[in-house]
């Protein structure tokens, strides 16, 4: 049974949104992906109508298992950091409302997953995203690939925890994340779960 996962890359003015369809094996289609995003001088209810409007359609369109979504993290630009943790409300409590499942991961985590390193740049995450979904070309602009990423990162994260464990929040999920199986792993999702594992220890 296939995974759909909506990814959102939270922004005020670019909101990446993409969605995956993954299979058992760990096999990632794309399904849809776009960005969008208002005018830094437009108001910030305005703004968050615009996002609001576009997650509430997206999730009726695509009707998606799961949403996976950044995890808001300490940057030195305030504003920067408030307009992200907005948009990520818009998007939390539409999912909240359908009684769908929101997972959070850090960019570290996603960058890890889809390139085998947390360091990577953002190029290199577009170019292992259009290698992952068999795409002729990176996503543009760069938040929708990141968007991707993370849909992608979650329904490998769900995959390696095993069916029916959570990703987050529970003790049975952070032993089994102690010891991730390894087999059928890509490079990337193996260095992604022995990290990790090392970091729950």
């Amino acid at each position: 049974m296939s995974l759909r996962v909506l990814g959102v890359d939270p922004g005020l003015t670019r909101c990446g949104l993409g969605v995956v369809e993954v299979e058992r094996n760990r096999r990632a289609t794309l399904v849809a992906v776009g960005v969008v995003g208002t005018e830094a001088g437009t108001a910030l209810d305005a703004r968050l109508l615009v996002i609001s409007n576009a997650i509430e359609l997206w999730l009726d369109t695509h009707t998606p298992d799961v949403l996976a979504v950044e995890r808001v993290f300490s940057q030195l630009n305030v504003s920067t950091v408030m307009g992200t943790a907005q948009a990520s409300g818009v998007v939390i409590a539409a999912a909240a409302r359908r009684g769908i499942p929101v997972a959070l991961h850090t960019p570290t985590e996603v960058k890890a997953a889809v390139t085998g390193s947390g360091s990577a740049n953002k190029d290199a995450v577009g170019r292992m995203v259009t290698k992952i979904l068999r795409l002729d070309a990176p996503p543009r602009p760069a938040d929708a690939a990141d968007a991707l990423a993370l849909a992608i990162t979650h329904a490998w994260r769900r995959s390696v925890a095993g069916p029916g464990q959570t990703t987050a929040g529970s003790a049975s999920g952070a032993r089994a994340a102690a010891k991730p199986p390894t087999q059928g792993l890509t490079p990337a999702q193996r260095l992604w779960a022995e990290a990790e594992a090392r970091a729950r220890r």
